[in-house]
């Protein structure tokens, strides 16, 4: 796991971060903010129409948690003569709306104030982004991994001619279960903290670090837990993931928790016209295909659902290289 991690770090070095100031943006409960930061980095060659129109976009939404730069969970299929051919495609990957760095609670001045946003919310963000930055109306296609599949399904529902194709990574069609009690178990770790304040606090709560350390429960697979990590190990891990999160900004959380459980758009799946790709890892806890992605290939037209394993579980999509003809044949359409 460590060369995974060290070649993502690489990755990450060559991508170049940048920003865009949206003039204006309105929330579905109707309230609207001004001069919003979209952080976002893009890779690959620009193709264009007669009409100076960008042609070969291909937008990808990132995990958990994460921002634009966590592209490189996918750096295996991405580059010249690799299944998503940078000299083919342009694509950009946008830090959501919610997450550090992009407009949030920690990136304004609004802390508690800032809107309760839904992922249609996070939708329109970056759909005007595109509009705004790089005058885009229709794009090549939308990959999302986990959360960001959530935001490429719900994009393919509410504006199914915008794209030609969607790549759903190891996501869902909606969040139930444990994956809901999950999220509402995060947020009530950290609204119970004594500092929090109706998230009104000052410093860094130290129950944020904590509450993200229940996400570990469900990010590898089960054997990884049983059989190759022992106890002492999973005491680093945790560590690691609480340290990681401690400075996180507890509202950023909540707000993104809250969109999160309230998400669902099962009967709305019937709207997708775009090709879809289902990609699910067999081990993986928190949508195992047999709950998601099985559902989401009967529920969706024109969807393929492909399936591998990975001792990594939900984090196995840093071995989507093992499914690369699977994506060679599904790009070559486009």
């Amino acid at each position: 796991m460590e060369d995974t991690e060290d070649k993502s770090f690489i990755f990450q070095k060559n991508l170049n971060i940048a920003y865009f100031k949206l003039k204006e943006f309105q929330f579905e409960t109707g309230e609207i903010l001004h001069n919003l930061t979209v952080e976002y980095t893009t890779i690959g060659n620009k193709i264009l129409n007669d009409n100076g129109e960008i042609i070969n976009a291909v937008v990808y939404f990132h995990g958990l948690g994460e921002n634009c730069l966590s592209i490189s969970n996918i750096q295996d299929i991405i580059g010249v003569n690799k299944p998503l051919d940078i000299d083919k495609y342009f694509i950009i990957s946008i830090t959501a709306l919610g997450s550090p760095n992009s407009h949030s609670p920690s990136n304004s001045s609004l802390k508690n104030k800032f809107p309760n946003y839904t992922i249609m919310d996070m939708v329109n963000f970056q759909k005007e982004f595109l509009k705004s930055k790089f005058k885009i109306n229709h794009v090549k296609g939308l990959i999302g991994f986990s959360m960001g599949g959530f935001e490429a399904l719900q994009w393919g529902t509410s504006y199914p001619d915008y794209m030609d194709f969607i790549i759903s990574l190891v996501s869902s069609y909606k969040i139930h279960g444990q994956n809901y009690a999950l999220f509402k178990l995060v947020n009530q770790v950290i609204e119970g903290d004594s500092h929090y304040n109706n998230g009104n606090y000052e410093k860094p709560l130290e129950s944020v670090g904590i509450a993200n350390e229940l996400l570990f429960l469900f990010t590898l697979s089960k054997d990884y837990y049983r059989n190759i990590l022992d106890n002492e190990g999973i005491n680093e891990n945790l560590t690691i993931l609480n340290n990681a999160f401690s400075d996180y900004d507890g509202n950023d959380v909540i707000l993104r928790g809250n969109a999160l459980a309230n998400y669902n758009i099962e009967n709305k799946l019937e709207n997708i016209i775009a090709k879809t790709l289902i990609v699910a890892i067999n081990q993986d806890q928190f949508f195992p295909p047999e709950l998601d992605g099985i559902q989401m290939n009967k529920l969706i037209n024109k969807s393929k659902l492909i399936t591998y394993d990975s001792l990594f579980g939900h984090l196995g999509i840093n071995e989507i290289i093992k499914v690369e003809n699977h994506l060679r044949d599904f790009f070559a359409d486009f």
